[in-house]
């Protein structure tokens, strides 16, 4: 396998932090996507070397090997046994008195260039990939279906309902191809949710304020309420006092993987006073106050 630079690919130093990796691939994706860079077979190219680098950079474990084998980061850990495994024999041949060394690129060479039955039967599973999905919150609503790029191959996966910000789903064998016919790495997709609704979102269930005008809350009547997926009725109690709360059973968000279930949604009610009030109006509760 040929070297491949991936801080080049990316433009950062060796030194560049998580933060500075993760700016530079989001600004290179963003230039070389094949949405914007439709019938273009070099930035389709390039844009697959951006997402590779990517993947191992962002992955702190990967870094380190990639730091310290290069092309044959993969195999990090077969390289170790092997080191071992030399430094075993030198002892051992330094306590018989037998001196004969085998130089340690020759072992690493057997294990991935000859064709040494021992070592192609060793079974390693590939390294495991993560990517970060950008949703509103009105796409977590539904079950959905969405299309995912991950080095350079179309990966199309289910999103339940009830998604939350933050957090991170398995999709079992999409990530890095095993050696020696091992078993492929995972895909971890994190979950970023933008909230641009009116509503406040705590797990399953919704909140939200809504004003009353003064003469419902006094005398009772009816208002409109946004739900997520609509409006309601809501009957207003002769009374109502300033700050109550009212609980809207099912009206809230899907519960996660569980079809047909929703939080709740609760309505805290603001009540308006009126301003810039007629004289006449001045007078009523004037009269009203002197009753009181």
């Amino acid at each position: 396998m040929a070297y491949i630079d991936y801080y080049k690919i990316l433009g950062v130093s060796k030194t560049a932090t998580d933060s500075d990796i993760k700016k530079a691939y989001r600004k290179l994706a963003r230039k070389y996507h094949p949405d914007l860079n439709p019938n273009d077979k070099e930035a389709e190219t390039k844009f697959k070397e951006i997402n590779e680098a990517n993947e191992v950079l962002s992955n702190t474990e990967n870094k380190k090997k990639y730091d310290a084998y290069g092309e044959h980061w993969q195999n990090a850990e077969a390289y170790e046994q092997a080191k071992q495994q030399q430094e075993h024999q030198k002892r051992s041949q330094s306590a018989s008195g037998n001196h004969s060394e085998q130089d340690f690129s020759d072992i690493f060479g057997s294990m991935f260039g000859d064709s040494s039955s021992s070592q192609r039967s060793v079974k390693y599973r590939g390294h495991d990939f993560n990517a970060e999905m950008q949703l509103d919150i009105k796409d977590v609503f539904t079950t959905q279906k969405r299309t995912l790029t991950i080095n350079g191959k179309n990966i199309r996966i289910t999103i339940p309902a009830g998604v939350e910000n933050g957090q991170i789903i398995k999709i079992k064998g999409h990530g890095g191809k095993g050696f020696n016919n091992g078993p492929n790495g995972d895909l971890y997709i994190q979950f970023s949710i933008k909230n641009t609704s009116q509503f406040r979102r705590d797990g399953h269930n919704l909140y939200i304020s809504v004003d009353v005008d003064l003469y419902k809350s006094v005398l009772g009547g009816d208002i409109m309420v946004h739900t997520f997926d609509g409006k309601v009725k809501l009957k207003v109690k002769p009374e109502t006092q300033n700050g109550t709360k009212v609980k809207l059973k099912g009206k809230g968000f899907p519960k996660y993987k569980k079809e047909g279930e929703f939080g709740d949604l609760f309505v805290t009610y603001n009540i308006k006073i009126p301003k810039n009030l007629t004289d006449k109006e001045k007078e009523l509760f004037t009269e009203l106050s002197k009753l009181r």
